[in-house]
């Protein structure tokens, strides 16, 4: 069976028009797309989903962006999904990141740098169940 990740494209790739691009990007590096949705969240959930990094520094700055507009939440299916769509994103610094990963592409800093994945089973686990209903997953 098929692994299963979980993906956000972040408000400011929402904002800049870049959706789609980067939906195209995941379908042609092979994902299914096993559910998606549109949501506009609150600080708070934005708090709940970031928990781990409660006590970092940089918690409330991420909090207030992620809350900030409009967000694309996603289950993607596909073999070795957690470490391909890493891959497929680039490093979390664009400027550090590969030439033809959707961070090079579409991001503008460490913080607006477009889209979020799931770094491990337990992750993808967690994230995908705080925003999708059992019944929302095909």
């Amino acid at each position: 069976m098929a692994q299963r990740t979980f993906s956000i494209v972040k408000p400011d790739a929402v904002r800049k028009g870049y959706t789609g691009a980067i939906l195209a990007e995941i379908e042609k590096a092979g994902f299914q797309i096993a559910a998606i949705k549109k949501l506009s969240i609150s600080r708070e959930q934005a708090k709940g989903f970031y928990y781990i990094h409660k006590d970092r520094p940089f918690f409330a700055g991420l909090c207030d962006f992620m809350s900030s507009g409009p967000l694309v939440l996603m289950v993607l299916e596909k073999d070795n999904a957690i470490a391909d769509l890493r891959k497929l994103m680039g490093a979390t610094n664009p400027a550090n990141a590969e030439e033809g990963t959707i961070r090079k592409k579409f991001a503008g800093s460490i913080q607006e740098n477009a889209v979020h994945g799931s770094d491990a089973e337990e992750t993808a686990a967690f994230e995908i169940g705080y925003w999708f209903a059992g019944f929302e997953l095909l």
